[in-house]
């Protein structure tokens, strides 16, 4: 089993992801944290490879990751290629939500080539909404609640999605 957080940047995609995995007993891959330790920091590789590139190494990663199983985190522009899009057909996924005064503190790190800051982060998720909404089976907005509540959340979900019910979510792609 395969359950794939997406979401844009400074969602809490790896902080809530690893609380996931833990819950569920399963493991966590970071697709980001994985480029980062095969082929360097993210924003060198923007910089002298340009994104493009850096498309094609985040894909390897993808493939890697979604083989190994359990809870993997995705880098927010994964979802972009059409093949990890169609992978997403055999995984339960998850869209982390967040509004733009929840991630403007965490956005100041240099560590996101693409969002430098909120309004080039609001712009990258205004473009992306629909697309991560298309792809999710769960939505949950992390802004405003506790991160071990929202994993405690997810990790129940998942065990209904595997017919071992406990609570159900509020938000699913069936309920739109």
């Amino acid at each position: 089993m395969t359950v794939v957080i997406i979401g844009p940047p400074a969602a809490g995609k790896t902080r809530i992801g690893r609380r996931v995995a833990k819950l569920l007993e399963l493991p966590f891959t970071d697709t980001d944290k994985q480029i980062q330790a095969e082929h360097g920091p993210i924003p060198v590789i923007f910089e002298t490879q340009g994104e493009d590139r850096f498309r094609e190494i985040e894909r390897v990663e993808v493939v890697k990751a979604l083989r190994g199983g359990g809870v993997v985190s995705f880098g927010g522009g994964a979802v972009l290629n059409t093949a990890t899009q169609r992978d997403l057909d055999a995984c339960l996924v998850v869209l982390f939500t967040a509004t733009a005064e929840a991630v403007a503190g965490r956005l100041g790190n240099a560590k996101r080539p693409l969002v430098p800051d909120v309004a080039s982060w609001q712009r990258v998720v205004d473009a992306r909404r629909e697309l991560y909404a298309d792809l999710a089976d769960l939505t949950v907005d992390t802004s405003h609640h506790r991160a071990d509540d929202i994993a405690d959340e997810v990790a129940a979900w998942v065990r209904t999605r595997l017919g071992r019910a406990e609570r159900t979510p509020v938000t699913t792609r069936e309920d739109r």
